[in-house]
């Protein structure tokens, strides 16, 4: 059986910065706010190429959302780009008071989100953002799982009237999805149907889960994977209905299990229908700077540990 991955890797940050030039270019109400990080977050090309709809802010987040939510008032719409870390802990405020409270039309995009940030350290992971964002009233809170759906998810963006938060990860990942695909706000996209258990993820966690579930079928388990690109609306329907096809769950994410996907599930679950499930995630651990594979082995989100999870849960059929 073919996998379900392509060969073909793509960068989330290199497809976000192409897709903003263009918006920025066709829409003249799209303006782009920086956080001086526009090389890394790849959005230099609007600096470049189309000066007029780049504002750079410089290090002073909490100033830079105040500055996207005046912009809002005005009916114009700001895309505001930074690391993740810093959109959702050190502008959170802002973020509150200025632009969920009041519904505006914002776009916060927390590139280099998770673990894997290029030897950046803790100051610059962050497993925190999905928990903070999904608090706040109004707003809406996703995280693609390839190139395609990144692009996907700006065109929803871009039509959407209120506060967005994308998370993005900074290197390459397998292109999972076709051109066609049309993304759905809130919608659960199953990948790949099984009988004996249902994993359940997000973001750069979905490729990870189609590895682990396609080395669980030479093993003779019957592996579903359900991809929840958007996490706050959360598809309560398909969750319960995974639930009740399986019967045992595991979430993946590349995020604390407290408070993100995982947490969102077991919500959904204890109210609708209880089912063993286990949250495969960083557990209660501050990160550190390593290379990629020894990060999510150490901290315990690579395929394997993925696969390790199912292979606990379902024993508790």
């Amino acid at each position: 059986m073919a996998s379900l991955l392509s060969d073909k890797k793509e960068t989330m940050r290199d497809i976000f910065g192409e897709t903003i030039l263009q918006l920025s270019k066709e829409d003249e109400k799209v303006y782009v706010v920086d956080g001086d990080l526009a090389n890394s977050t790849k959005i230099d090309g609007v600096a470049l190429k189309n000066p007029d709809k780049f504002l750079q802010m410089g290090i002073a987040e909490q100033n830079m959302l105040s500055v996207c939510s005046g912009l809002a008032t005005t009916g114009l719409q700001p895309w505001a780009v930074t690391f993740a870390a810093f959109l959702s802990k050190r502008a959170i405020d802002q973020i509150q008071v200025q632009i969920a409270q009041p519904n505006l039309n914002v776009n916060m995009i927390g590139a280099y989100s998770g673990l894997l940030t290029g030897l950046t350290g803790k100051t610059h992971q962050s497993l925190e953002d999905i928990a903070i964002f999904r608090t706040l009233a109004n707003m809406t809170v996703l995280a693609p799982a390839d190139s395609t759906e990144v692009k996907k998810m700006m065109e929803f963006a871009h039509q959407f009237d209120g506060p967005v938060y994308m998370r993005l990860a900074r290197d390459p990942y397998p292109v999972i999805f076709e051109d066609d695909y049309e993304f759905e706000i809130g919608k659960a996209v199953s990948l790949k149907e099984g009988t004996d258990v249902t994993i359940i993820s997000t973001g750069t966690q979905t490729s990870r889960s189609i590895e682990a579930a396609e080395s669980l079928e030479k093993e003779g388990l019957s592996v579903a994977v359900l991809h929840m690109p958007t996490i706050k609306p959360l598809d309560k329907k398909a969750i319960v209905k995974a639930a009740e096809k399986t019967g045992v769950i595991v979430t993946a994410e590349e995020h604390s299990i407290y408070g993100g996907l995982g947490s969102a599930v077991a919500e959904v679950l204890v109210e609708e229908k209880p089912v063993p499930m286990l949250r495969v995630g960083v557990k209660d651990r501050n990160t550190e700077s390593a290379p990629n594979e020894a990060l999510l082995e150490d901290f315990e989100v690579s395929a394997a540990h993925i696969a390790k999870a199912v292979k606990e849960v379902v024993k508790r059929k």
